[in-house]
């Protein structure tokens, strides 16, 4: 059959993946008296089957398998499956048989890390691909497909537990240098198409590829470097982000300050200005700079520009260095919840597994007590009895799960209350009294520049909206009202998103414990009202 054409005949019988198809497979490979807890009255309990094998079934495609949590192996070899999908949650799936059916390409295969041997032999499939997070795979098993060139072989490298590769039957088996390529390429390898590979094949096909391996060699180092560069990158960058202070330990935010402003175009049609702006590409309030000959006063509103930008960036790297300081302090304070969290909740176990062992052993006793009596009133009054201590215990169980909820709130509420402070210091800045600083020596040195330049006379060459700017006191003070405005804002924005991403942040995590102990605290009191029930039904026996 194998990757055959499906016939008018065949594709009468074809089939889909059904419970009732899944239980007489069950059955089939183990009798109903050997499936033991497996199976019940109620039907089989497919999350606790272990190996399923849907071999020879004319199956089409995979599907009803979700429930298959437990399975470490599955067989659906010779059947007319053409996709591989369905597999998903068999996330504990270690052996995986899909040889002879209509596969043209490998998919559906992300979830199972944990498989070692994988066989798609006698399908239709020509490249390997998709398997990437398959680290775990040992033996692979690939023969009789469409695989043309060795090169595609080369994907499997990256399998480092790989011993085992049969590839017999593809058309790159077929090539002169099969054997020592493999050999060479695959220096772990211990069985190729289920023949051992000796030493001295190993040893020629190294010296056959000697350069190319290490061309290869270097390759693979280069990209394992570049790779450990990106991940402690991504490292990096995630750290800053969980800290919220992402860009703030470089100038990115004095830069944007100084950016969008509408006056600062027309400063690129002077020479001297488009010189200093390339220089000094944030100086939006160059404007008062074209003054040339008022050169001590441009120098110091450079000089205020250029401390200003010292100054900032300074700030924003103290505030970067604290961000991370409080992102440690907050994940310490985190654990130590936890932790704290755990000794409550272990505490009152082992409180209440007491309480149970004490009532068990005496409901023991009374169990043996009411068998050994005949006589219906005495037998009524003991049962009367035990009813009530059954309530006793289900009001004590309940009353200590009251007295563990309460606790786990306690110290839900103080971590809230901490964090909320770590928040409220780590967010707060001097970003908008150093911009004031600033802002008031611009405006001092502007109007001592704007009282020279009203002495003299502008250039000729100068464009029209450049003289009116430098003409005219009120559109300079409004373009420096303007700037101080955009940098007040920027500034805004950036501290606005810090405290809000903090605070989405704990409110995330607080709703995440609540939530969590709620679902827990719900599932505790219905182990408490099923044991009950479970005990009164026991009594009702002896009535």
């Amino acid at each position: 059959m194998s990757g055959s054409e499906v016939n008018l005949k065949d594709a009468e019988s074809l089939c889909l993946i059904h419970e009732d198809l899944l239980n007489q497979a069950i059955l089939e490979q183990n009798p109903k008296d050997e499936v033991g807890g497996n199976f019940n009255e109620e039907g089989i309990h497919f999350d606790e089957i272990l190996k399923l094998g849907l071999e020879y079934r004319n199956i089409l495609r995979i599907d009803h398998l979700w429930e298959f949590t437990s399975l470490t192996r599955l067989n659906l070899n010779n059947n007319y499956i053409e996709i591989i999908e369905g597999l998903d949650r068999l996330i504990n799936l270690t052996w995986l048989d899909l040889s002879f059916n209509c596969i043209e390409k490998i998919e559906g295969l992300e979830s199972l890390r944990k498989l070692e041997l994988l066989n798609l032999s006698s399908n239709k499939i020509s490249v390997l691909e998709n398997m990437d997070t398959l680290e775990g795979l040992t033996h692979f098993s690939i023969a009789n497909n469409l695989l043309g060139q060795l090169d595609i072989v080369l994907y499997l490298r990256k399998f480092k537990n790989m011993f085992n590769i049969n590839l017999l039957g593809n058309p790159c088996s077929k090539e002169g240098d099969y054997t020592f390529f493999i050999a060479a390429f695959f220096p772990d390898l211990k069985s190729l198409d289920y023949t051992l590979l000796d030493e001295k094949t190993k040893e020629e096909a190294s010296v056959k590829y000697h350069d190319v391996l290490e061309e290869m060699k270097c390759n693979d180092l280069q990209k394992q470097q570049a790779e450990k560069a990106k991940q402690c990158k991504e490292a990096e960058v995630q750290l800053h982000t969980d800290a919220f202070v992402e860009f703030l330990n470089d100038s990115k935010l004095f830069k944007s300050m100084f950016n969008d402003d509408q006056e600062a175009d027309k400063l690129h049609c002077v020479p001297e200005i488009a010189r200093l702006l390339r220089t000094y590409p944030f100086i939006q309030e160059g404007v008062i700079i074209i003054l040339c000959n008022h050169r001590k006063k441009a120098l110091e509103f450079l000089n205020h520009t250029l401390t200003f930008e010292k100054e900032m960036v300074d700030l924003c790297m103290q505030l970067f260095e604290t961000g991370l300081a409080e992102h440690k302090r907050r994940e310490k304070e985190v654990n130590s919840f936890f932790i704290g969290q755990n000794e409550t909740v272990t505490e009152y176990q082992q409180k209440a597994l007491q309480i149970l062992t004490n009532f068990e052993q005496q409901h023991k006793e009374r169990t043996v007590e009411m068998q050994k009596l005949s006589e219906g009133h005495l037998l009524k009054v003991k049962i009367n009895q035990c009813n009530d201590e059954i309530n006793q215990l289900c009001k004590g169980l309940m009353a200590l799960e009251f007295q563990m909820v309460s606790q786990l709130e306690d110290i839900t509420n103080k971590l809230d209350i901490n964090i909320s402070e770590m928040v409220g210091y780590f967010t707060e800045s001097q970003c908008r009294d150093l911009e004031d600083d600033y802002n008031g020596k611009v405006r001092v040195t502007a109007l001592a520049l704007l009282d020279d330049a009203s002495k003299d006379n502008l250039d000729e060459f100068l464009p029209d909206p450049v003289k009116i700017l430098f003409t005219c006191k009120e559109t300079v003070m409004d373009a420096l009202a303007t700037g101080h405005d955009n940098h007040l804002m920027k500034i805004n924005d950036q501290e606005t998103e810090m405290v809000s991403r903090a605070n989405a942040w704990k409110v995330a995590l607080i709703k995440g414990i609540q939530d969590k102990d709620l679902k827990q605290n719900r599932t505790r009191i219905k182990d408490i009202h099923r044991y009950m029930d479970h005990l009164c039904v026991q009594l009702e026996e002896f009535q």
